[in-house]
């Protein structure tokens, strides 16, 4: 399963019976560096399909702090125009959820992630700078989304999935990005001999 972090985005309100916490889970379109010239950036349509799925809102990623689920109608997803919408109805009775909602609350965490894997993606080499990669996720199987603590975005991103499995993922990529960029370079000049 891999991650993605979304800073910034969450905010708690309270609907007069039952506390809330809300955000932006991902964003669309927004491209950011993942490793040394490997972009990304999420589709619009990449949670289609999947947010029938039950889907749980957890503390850092830990399947042990489960603050609501779209099973249970605690969670509610949603996507617009920006991007991924969550809205998590906390329960007053877990003291877990409601010192994780008054942090909230004081600006202490802001940020929040999702857990997913990819069904789905494209990717282009940029012209300008051949071994540069960008990936567009077209389709994602979506499992969580989070709210996190601690988004150093390097070590947080790389350690919350399988390091060696993004590694090869990204060999593999620069491989067929350096054959595509000999193979356009072979066919202009062989025009030119033409």
């Amino acid at each position: 399963m891999l991650t993605r972090i979304v800073a910034g985005n969450l905010k708690k309100r309270d609907d007069g019976e039952t506390p809330i916490i809300e955000g932006y889970f991902s964003v669309f379109d927004t491209e950011s560096e993942i490793y040394p010239n490997f972009f990304e950036k999420i589709d619009k349509g990449a949670f289609n399909g999947t947010l029938d799925d039950d889907v749980r809102a957890l503390i850092n990623h830990d399947t042990t702090f489960v603050l609501g689920r779209t099973k249970a109608g605690t969670l509610e997803l949603k996507t617009d125009d920006k991007g991924l919408f969550g809205k998590i109805n906390i329960n007053p009775k877990d003291t877990a959820a409601m010192d994780l909602y008054h942090r909230v609350e004081r600006g202490d965490i802001s940020q929040c992630s999702f857990g997913f894997d990819i069904t789905r993606s494209r990717e282009t080499i940029d012209k300008e700078a051949p071994y540069a990669v960008h990936s567009t996720i077209e389709k994602v199987k979506l499992y969580e989304v989070s709210v996190v603590t601690f988004p150093a975005y390097e070590d947080t991103e790389i350690s919350a999935r399988n390091k060696d499995y993004c590694k090869k993922q990204i060999e593999n990529i620069k491989k067929k990005a350096k054959l595509a960029f000999r193979k356009s370079r072979l066919k202009e000049r062989i025009k030119k001999c033409l």
